[in-house]
């Protein structure tokens, strides 16, 4: 362990990693690291309000949680200026006796995480960021490169907390899967299913609807049920699916909780997706899948166990991409085809195309 973390009990820890769903499932080796090191303290994660059912799911690494109500230069979500002053008056009357800053590379977070009022900060720093003089040993260079999970343990590491695997997880409990069974009855005598995850955050992640629908109706033809998901912000997207599909598939969006979406991947021989939360929780669960990735670093966020999961993405000079929309016609998903992921989800589950489906081009498209 680092020298300066010796120098008093550490017994309340503040974790800041103000990020969406898959980022957190990616920090999760390190919090193992944290927890084998300080299985006294009580942690305390900050991030953003819609991260906190998951950190109630992993209740043995984290102990408590306090939601950020945005920050100037995080665009993540918007800024509630008004409910900054009791956010930091809150986090400050906690006596964190380290507070860990697992965002990135600290130019903007650094100061936020200073203002948390710590006896002790730790975390990540580049060129342009801020580092508290007293605690410059405790910050690691920002990796430049590497996957999310290995750039985590980098700070860990930095800190001499040793390793507990590179594993990310996501607890599915008994009532959990009775969820499931209640939203969707015949989850427990329906034929293998595979789910088919078409929405992300932004549009420039997302592979073309026709594509999926192809992809589909491919399973469905094979003999699979196809099982459609996606949160309630992306039933239109998943009603598109649909209306494009010719065969029959289970609507899911919008229905599932956190658990439940848990449980229905723990359960499926496969997953199609859009490289998105739900392609980290398929890894947490060891659930095969087949991820499209348009836009994102692959390497940076690709599942680490490439036997079970496969990643098809197309370089290109703008990856990784800085818009929300795609300003040249979305070259990098165009690039992926229908039979590639085909071929892809053969190897892992049993699927070729059907006769019928003779209409689906290379575009997915009629």
């Amino acid at each position: 362990m680092h020298p300066l973390l010796a120098d008093a009990p550490i017994v309340r820890i503040a974790v800041f990693r103000a990020l969406m769903l898959g980022d957190m499932l990616c920090a999760v080796p390190a919090l193992r690291a944290l927890r084998g090191a300080f299985p006294g303290a009580a942690i305390t994660w900050i991030g953003l309000e819609p991260t906190r059912a998951m950190a109630a799911r992993l209740d043995h690494l984290v102990d408590d949680f306090i939601a950020l109500p945005g920050y100037p230069g995080l665009p993540e979500v918007p800024v509630d200026r008004a409910a900054l002053p009791g956010f930091f008056a809150e986090a400050r009357s906690r006596r964190f006796d380290l507070a860990l800053q697992m965002h990135g590379s600290g130019a903007i977070v650094n100061p936020l995480v200073a203002a948390l009022g710590a006896r002790h900060s730790a975390g990540f720093f580049d060129a342009d960021a801020p580092i508290p003089r007293r605690d410059e040993s405790l910050f690691a260079r920002w990796p430049s490169a590497g996957h999310e999970i290995t750039r985590m343990l980098a700070l860990t590491d930095h800190l001499d907390l040793p390793r507990r695997g590179c594993e990310p997880e996501f607890p599915v409990a008994a009532a959990d899967r009775d969820a499931l069974a209640a939203t969707w009855p015949a989850s427990a005598d329906s034929s293998p299913y595979v789910c088919v995850h078409a929405g992300a955050q932004l549009p420039s992640r997302r592979w073309p609807i026709e594509r999926f629908a192809a992809v589909a109706d491919a399973l469905a033809a094979s003999g699979r049920t196809v099982v459609l998901t996606g949160s309630a912000g992306e039933a239109a997207i998943v009603d598109a699916l649909m209306q494009r599909m010719r065969r029959r598939a289970v609507n899911l969006a919008g229905r599932t909780t956190l658990g439940a979406l848990g449980a229905l991947i723990e359960g499926a021989a496969a997953i199609v997706c859009n490289d998105t939360s739900v392609s980290h929780i398929a890894a947490a669960l060891a659930c095969p899948s087949v991820v499209i990735s348009c836009g994102a670093d692959a390497s940076r966020w690709a599942p680490l166990d490439t036997d079970r999961h496969r990643v098809l993405w197309q370089a290109m000079p703008c990856r990784p991409c800085a818009h929300a929309v795609c300003p040249i016609g979305h070259p990098c998903a165009e690039a992926i085809s229908v039979d590639a992921v085909l071929a892809a989800l053969r190897s892992l589950v049993a699927v070729d195309r059907h006769p019928d489906l003779a209409h689906a081009s290379e575009s997915g498209r009629p």
